[in-house]
């Protein structure tokens, strides 16, 4: 996918400094010939889930169902408010090194042709506009977000207990991705749309996508901003349980301290 992706890049380029020459993917495929062999290596599988101690298994079962339920509640709860006012602001993903959102890679592989071609401004532009892009829709996620927690069941509860570092983190992404992305994608459109790199971008990537050129997440702007500011959203969330876990008496709570340091064998 590295050697798609960069010559993805180089036509996007392409485009960019020749606006005036169609796209042709007939010429794209009879140029890239062996480039587009299969590429070979797998992903790696996920880690196993760590097995708590006989210890942690007992007092994790003399909690009540009420501790269990209302504990993690407060804890996804304080975890999602927090990730949410971090991200949803201004800067929150632009002013940040940490979370802010690089251009795609087919426009990063590009940016140093583009700004020899004088073309720098629209790269700057595009970067702005996909973060702030980001920083409007994150606080759109508040409401999905207690919903999820508001519907957690008591057999939630006990599994994202006991479930390990990202196990709420896990729990929300399976019950608000879709709905989050449904939600997202118009907010991202509005603000990328006036953006005339963010156009040539679309009209390249969304028929590259269909040769393999360019991985479908990434097929238009929109795609992409939407996945990876929802990624950034739920590895904030993720940093907020983490913490909790190995803190539980940090965050001032009695009952979290009494639930998660049930978790921990304490």
């Amino acid at each position: 996918m590295k050697h798609l992706l960069r010559c993805g890049a180089a036509l996007l380029a392409l485009a960019a400094l020749t606006p005036a020459h169609a796209f042709n993917l007939g010429d794209l495929q009879n140029q890239l010939g062996g480039v587009l062999a299969p590429q070979g290596g797998s992903a790696p599988g996920p880690a196993s889930a760590s097995q708590g101690s006989s210890g942690t298994t007992a007092a994790v079962a003399a909690l009540s169902d009420s501790e269990v339920s209302q504990g993690l509640k407060s804890a996804l709860g304080r975890g999602a408010d927090i990730a949410v006012q971090e991200l949803g602001r201004e800067n929150g993903f632009y002013g940040s090194s940490k979370w802010r959102i690089p251009l795609p890679p087919a426009i990063a592989k590009a940016e140093n042709l583009m700004r020899m071609a004088g073309l720098g401004q629209q790269a700057d532009n595009l970067d702005l506009a996909i973060n702030r892009a980001a920083e409007a829709a994150v606080p759109e996620a508040k409401d999905l977000l207690i919903a999820a927690v508001r519907d957690m069941t008591l057999q939630d509860a006990k599994g994202i207990l006991t479930g390990g570092n990202e196990a709420a983190t896990a729990y929300f992404r399976r019950k608000t991705e879709a709905p989050l992305t449904r939600k997202f994608l118009p907010i991202v459109a509005r603000a990328t749309d006036k953006v005339g790199l963010a156009q040539t971008y679309n009209r390249f990537a969304g028929e590259a996508a269909q040769f393999g050129l360019v991985q479908q997440d990434q097929a238009s702007i929109q795609q992409y901003v939407t996945q990876q500011a929802l990624d950034r959203l739920y590895q904030a969330i993720g940093e907020q349980e983490r913490a909790i876990r190995a803190d539980p008496v940090g965050t001032g709570s009695r009952l979290l301290s009494k639930v998660f340091g049930a978790a921990l064998g304490h």
